[in-house]
């Protein structure tokens, strides 16, 4: 246990945790308000070594293997004290590097090309199609939700996504949209609704291309949406509006040109699209090896430093920039929640070191945009200057009707 003493000694200043190991017991930090003691045991002193060793990928596999364990199960507790501790802050004395080894793999581990692509997209998005319903709301949006409060419930939260996107769009009835990255259909379903719009979704995911075709059926909207089984960089026609929410992430840095290059290609003249993607405030890093390995192999949340020379390269107009800084990390806590009373039927359909894996993602992601340099950002764009209103007025109000349509 001596690495691990070290490790955790220059780590933990604010808070306390408390580990136990076969060698004996110890203490690290000083008390922090409103926060108790973290209590994690660990079946070996050898995993103690380890974790100081590689953090950022033993401490997942440990959680999983049963090897690392945390009282009452509070897998987010310990990783809010280690995000906060650690966290993005240029007057944090203890901020570390924790991934820095891993950097030189990540250009690797992005060359997604198409059979990768697919691949990748197979990993996470065509688990057992119960486990989704047991954390998403109704509309199935598995990505950043928009809370006026973090008081409001996920689904109004999820609802009110939606229709911000749907007023940057400024979609106009008969307008023929893309959905890149589809997911379930959940938005393409939504801004059909709202705006009377024809919309194309395009997924990479058998699962949710079948779960997608149903729903547009069984609402009665299969007439004017579409769902396809279709990468991104086969597609041909052209779109009013383009839109794509928690891709871009799957895209792999070699690809950003080719992605913008498509999007204003797949544009109309007039055309505007957004983009909706995890970002990074503290510039380009790399994927930590953990949630490569296990979650989203191939992914990336880039920096906007690394997507904004690509928008400028193919001649698109950047018309709006919106940062949404702790949506993301609400939303998470929102599913981890979630998950832990569906523990049993997570369980039943999979087995524990599943459910143990998926909590440390979810808890690990929390952290990320609670204490780290993660976020998420929308950037509008448009092949001409004069494609939208001069100011953001239109947004807000579009935004309001949807909401009072449907409530």
């Amino acid at each position: 246990m001596f690495l691990a003493k070290k490790f955790f000694t220059k780590i933990i200043r604010s808070g306390e945790l408390i580990i136990v190991a076969p060698s004996g017991e110890y203490k690290f930090g000083a008390p922090r308000a409103g926060k108790a003691p973290v209590r994690v045991t660990l079946a070996d002193d050898a995993t103690g070594t380890k974790l100081a060793l590689n953090p950022a990928l033993v401490a997942g596999e440990a959680f999983m293997d049963g090897k690392l364990t945390v009282e009452n199960d509070d897998i987010m507790g310990l990783l809010d004290l280690i995000g906060h501790n650690v966290r993005w802050d240029r007057e944090n004395p203890t901020r570390v590097a924790l991934w820095r080894t891993q950097r030189w793999l990540a250009p690797l581990a992005q060359i997604n090309g198409l059979v990768r692509s697919r691949q990748n997209v197979a990993h996470h998005y065509d688990l057992d199609d119960r486990l989704y319903d047991l954390f998403l709301d109704p509309a199935r949006q598995y990505s950043c939700a928009y809370f006026d409060d973090p008081s409001v419930s996920l689904a109004d939260a999820q609802i009110a996504k939606m229709a911000h996107i749907a007023a940057k769009l400024r979609l106009e009835p008969g307008q023929h949209v893309l959905d890149i990255g589809c997911g379930w259909g959940g938005l393409a379903l939504f801004l059909n609704k709202v705006a009377g719009v024809k919309v194309t979704g395009i997924t990479l995911s058998q699962e949710q291309l079948l779960v997608a075709r149903q729903r547009a059926q069984a609402s009665g909207q299969a007439g004017d949406v579409n769902f396809e089984l279709i990468d991104y960089r086969e597609l041909q026609g052209q779109f009013d509006r383009i839109v794509s929410v928690g891709m871009f992430e799957h895209v792999g840095k070699p690809n950003y040109r080719r992605f913008f290059d498509r999007i204003r290609e797949l544009l109309t003249e007039e055309g505007v699209g957004l983009v909706h993607t995890i970002a990074r405030a503290d510039g380009p890093g790399t994927t930590d090896p953990w949630t490569a390995k296990y979650i989203f192999p191939g992914g990336y949340a880039p920096a906007l430093s690394e997507m904004v020379p690509h928008i400028e390269r193919v001649w698109l107009w950047i018309t709006d920039i919106e940062v949404l800084r702790l949506h993301y990390g609400y939303t998470l806590r929102h599913w981890y929640e979630a998950c832990e009373k569906n523990r049993a039927a997570i369980v039943q359909t999979y087995d524990e070191r599943f459910y143990r894996m998926w909590m440390f993602y979810l808890a690990a992601a929390a952290s990320a945009f609670f204490h780290d340099g993660h976020m998420n950002v929308q950037i509008q764009v448009a092949r001409s200057r004069n494609a939208l209103p001069l100011t953001r007025k239109y947004m807000e109000e579009t935004e309001a009707g949807y909401i009072k349509r449907l409530s």
